[in-house]
């Protein structure tokens, strides 16, 4: 493997050094790989990342870690988004407007399983869309404008929901509004793998997990103060919130600085360093340099494996196997049973708690998720992605097994321990899966191709949804097959399949560089030995 052509007799890949002792500290900042250390500069940034310290590297990157949290935050319009169709759905007002009335039953307003399926689904269609035009547009334009775009598209478009009619025009705004969700719903992660420095990136890609959370704790806590109200306005309040949210959000956007990487691969080198400098307001300006350095070797490299940075290139040489775990990654987030088990305040009522007590329970329920992501930041230091993945899912479809047996007992006991199992649940996911598959899949991705990587993996998870979201209403809906807590165990079946492939598809990325994993993948590593592999960045050969 080589890049620019050039291989020097012993294979290792070299940049021409002109003889005239210039260094990258001293260089304009657009000759930088015509220093003659440029190769020695690009390793000691790398050494310098495997160094330092979680608390060193909070020292250095304190503008890394406010921005790389910021941009975070456009997720929890994800989460918020999630949680309004789902948990609608058994809304008493809600239901009023847009469902169908059966007198004598309970819930006695019921929003029929096609409408259910199709308000579910229409969302997730638009985020096919928004994501095809996130990997197509942040590539070019970069996060920011992007990130501006969308924010001003949800304000438009959210006029739809807010004063929908009928069932019909609702489902319109659902759809639009999938598109905006689709196009900043993996930002987060995207820009925060790019500006962390290899001690913070695990703690920073994983915050959009707990940014998702605190969208479903906001949306679960409105909906609790709202369910005494009779009146449209019990759901037009939380659609109305959606208005509150780009405001700030746009402000992040438009002074955030644009991620190093994609400024690199622009060939914006002065723009980069200049980003570094607010990104590392701790390091010296030789440090900056040697960062830089690191950045335009790993893209160096990149661009040997692919000339291109299309979505095509995603599926072309060891671009294949990355996308593989990406897609695989995001999509076990829907196929662990997310859509019986997450926000499972539809499920509490069909198994026959009230609405009051049904909506309390979610609220508890996010509270833990959000626990639960706490402590998996802590996990995530000395455990890394993959063990904490695998052991969390495994977990997980338990909890599912035991929910399962548990429906077949009708009784309150076994519908308050069938409550309690799914918040159990869901600490596992919000403890394991949850977080770390954001990280991992973030990690995974070359930087080149990581808007359309990390695109392709969003993509596969909204089709799971898709899937997940149309079969869960016709078996636990009472009008169709009517199992209750027996749903679970169609789940199980699919997480056992998903862990199977985990462990022998699915690598570890805690304390890996990007070249470093570049060089992995090259080599083919096996994902279970990918962090006990040892690599050198400039000097290790490839075939």
């Amino acid at each position: 493997m080589v890049y620019d052509d050039e291989k020097h007799s012993d294979g290792l890949v070299k940049v021409a050094s002109n003889g005239n002792g210039r260094s990258v500290t001293n260089v304009p900042v657009a000759e930088i790989e015509t220093a003659d250390d440029f190769l020695e500069a690009a390793a000691i940034g790398t050494e310098r990342e495997h160094t330092l310290t979680f608390r060193e590297a909070l020292r250095l990157y304190p503008g890394a870690f406010f921005w790389a949290i910021a941009v975070s935050f456009t997720i929890v319009m994800d989460g918020f988004d999630l949680s309004i169709i789902s948990s609608f759905m058994a809304y008493p007002e809600f239901a009023k407007k847009f469902g169908d009335h059966h007198p004598g039953k309970n819930p006695e307003y019921l929003i029929s399983t096609k409408w259910n399926v199709t308000l579910s689904n229409v969302g997730i269609i638009g985020n096919f869309f928004g994501l095809t035009a996130m990997g197509i547009l942040t590539p070019i334009y970069g996060h920011r404008v992007v990130m501006m775009g969308t924010l001003l598209l949800m304000v438009a478009f959210n006029f739809l929901p807010f004063f929908a009619p009928n069932i019909e025009v609702l489902t319109a705004g659902q759809a639009l509004q999938g598109v905006t969700v689709g196009l900043f719903g993996i930002m987060g992660s995207v820009y925060a793998s790019e500006v962390a420095p290899l001690p913070l990136r695990g703690f920073l890609t994983s915050f959009v997990n707990i940014c998702w959370v605190i969208g479903q704790i906001i949306f679960a806590g409105v909906l609790v103060g709202l369910t005494p109200m009779h009146s449209e306005w019990a759901y037009r309040i939380p659609l109305g919130l959606v208005w509150f949210w780009p405001i700030p959000l746009f402000a992040v956007a438009y002074y955030c600085p644009d991620s190093p990487y994609w400024c690199v691969a622009k060939g914006k080198y002065a723009l980069a360093e200049k980003n570094l400098h607010r990104l590392s307001s701790g390091s010296t300006d030789d440090e900056i340099r040697r960062s830089l350095a690191m950045f335009v070797h790993t893209n160096k490299l990149e661009k040997a494996q692919s000339k291109n940075a299309s979505i095509w290139e995603c599926f072309k040489g060891t671009n294949l196997r990355r996308t593989e775990i990406a897609c695989m990654v995001l999509s076990s987030q829907a196929w662990c049973g997310q859509v019986f088990a997450y926000g499972s305040t539809y499920f509490f009522i069909i198994a026959g708690f009230n609405a009051d007590n049904a909506y309390k329970l979610n609220f508890g329920s996010t509270a833990v998720a959000f626990v639960g992501t706490v402590g998996a930041w802590i996990l995530m230091v000395y455990f890394g992605r993959r063990p904490l993945i695998i052991w969390g899912y495994t977990a997980m479809t338990i909890c599912l097994i035991l929910v399962g047996g548990l429906a077949f007992k009708d009784t309150q006991g076994a519908l308050w321990a069938q409550a309690a199992l799914t918040v159990l649940w869901l600490f596992f996911y919000s403890l394991g899966m949850g977080p770390q598959t954001f990280s991992l899949a973030s990690e995974v991705s070359a930087t080149r191709l990581r808007p359309q990587t990390l695109a392709l993996g969003r993509f596969s998870y909204h089709l799971a949804r898709l899937i997940t979201n149309t079969v869960q209403p016709y078996l636990i809906n009472p009008e169709s097959a009517n199992l209750k807590g027996k749903t679970a165990l169609v789940w199980v079946g699919t997480s056992v399949i998903n862990i199977i492939w985990c462990w022998f598809r699915m690598p570890e990325t805690k304390g890996i560089t990007y070249a470093e994993m570049d060089i992995l993948f090259e080599k083919k590593t096996p994902a279970w030995k990918f962090k006990s592999t040892q690599v050198d960045v400039i000097d290790d050969r490839h075939d």
